[in-house]
């Protein structure tokens, strides 16, 4: 008897083969070769199983694959992750523990109710729907990156297929929370240069710690253009990064680097925002100010009542609820890229966000199965006329 993709009898033990294959976040970032591996033997595996295209990999490592009637205008891609946080303090962050919890059996390990669960449900529906002919393209994409903070892994993927997915689901845990809104960033360095001396003749020497300070200072008291968004709040600007050179005792500092992280709404325009700050850092004093622009991730936000929505209602209905629960997100994900480039895009995931990065990470089991039925159940009504049941 075959096994249906959206059962626990298959969704349960590929979680757990997936937890049990690390690919937790290192210096080495995307590149590291346990993160590029847990892509080739664990997803492309299993995707080699089904009736479909061989999966593609960019230059990056990142997978993608495409299946349905490929030269159709609508197009749904799933974009999902291969990168965990690291294990840091939790024990047996690899075992994929089935669990009894208050609320119910659940999957214990790392990643999973940020990434590796969605992932699962989302090559889980994929599965269900290549038993059907699509009417429209799916494209599917695990990416190597993930807690990077940055849009690079999606743009390197999307400059491989053609043309551009006009509706996107981002993987990754929401609690099953459809995030149609969410924040952006963009990183701005600041680099004071100054002149170093021994510290026991300081007029000999600029300090550039001092020209930091007055910076610092200036940037605290900085009053942001954008109105509040009346439900993401006010764009906000913060230090989050400071180091100082050189590094060596009874000197004088000659050069301090800082960053901030400026927080975007929808409708902002990135380069007015960078161009803000650089404006109103201080440029007086014997040292030197230099402000370069870092990565930027992109705010989103979709129509409530535009197309996308309305499919994932009714995958909601089908799912057994009464609809989509919709949620605002401050933190910015890559749903903002594609909504730059003027796709509808949201975050929809199983696992509860107070879960990442905990020691006792852990998602319900219900909750895997469920979201499998909503992935596939969008995937029918975006993509096919004909609905199974």
């Amino acid at each position: 008897m075959t096994v249906s993709a959206l059962s626990e009898e298959f969704l349960i033990p590929l979680l757990q083969k997936f937890v049990r294959y690390p690919s937790e976040q290192t210096d080495l970032q995307e590149d590291d070769p346990k993160v590029q591996s847990f892509v080739k033997e664990c997803v492309a595996s299993e995707l080699r199983k089904l009736d479909i295209p061989e999966p593609s990999f960019d230059e990056k490592g990142n997978l993608f694959v495409e299946v349905g009637n490929v030269s159709s205008d609508e197009t749904l891609m799933f974009v999902t992750y291969a990168m965990t946080h690291p294990a840091a303090s939790m024990t047996n962050p690899f075992a994929g523990e089935l669990v009894e919890t208050p609320k119910g059996p659940a999957i214990r390990g790392r990643g999973v109710a940020e990434q590796k669960t969605s992932l699962v449900a989302a090559l889980a529906a994929l599965r269900e729907a290549a038993k059907y002919d699509l009417d429209g393209r799916l494209v599917f994409a695990t990416v190597c990156a993930g807690e990077t903070g940055r849009h690079d892994a999606v743009e390197s993927v999307l400059k491989q297929v053609s043309p551009q997915p006009d509706k996107a689901i981002i993987c990754i845990g929401t609690d099953g929370k459809v995030a149609f809104r969410n924040k952006g960033r963009i990183d701005i360095n600041v680099l004071v240069e100054g002149k170093s001396t021994h510290s026991s003749m300081p007029w000999n020497g600029i300090d550039a710690i001092d020209g930091a300070r007055e910076c610092l200072n200036a940037l605290s008291e900085i009053k942001l253009p954008t109105p509040p968004h009346e439900y993401l709040g006010p764009p906000t600007l913060t230090a989050t990064g400071i180091r100082s050179g050189p590094d060596a005792t009874h000197t004088l500092q000659s050069e301090v680097a800082i960053t901030f992280d400026r927080r975007l709404l929808p409708g902002e325009n990135v380069d007015a925002a960078f161009s803000h700050i650089c404006e109103n850092i201080p440029a007086a004093g014997p040292w030197s100010v230099k402000c370069e622009r870092g990565p930027i991730m992109y705010p989103n936000e979709i129509k409530i009542d535009g197309p996308l929505m309305g499919s994932l209602n009714a995958a909601f209905r089908r799912a057994g609820y009464e609809e989509a629960n919709c949620v605002d997100c401050d933190f910015a994900l890559d749903a903002g890229y594609f909504g730059h480039l003027g796709s509808e895009a949201v975050m929809l995931g199983a696992g509860e966000i107070n879960q990442f990065h905990s020691d006792n990470e852990s998602v319900l089991t219900e909750d895997l199965v469920s979201m499998s039925k909503i992935y596939f159940y969008l995937i029918q009504e975006i993509l096919n006329s004909e609905k199974a049941t």
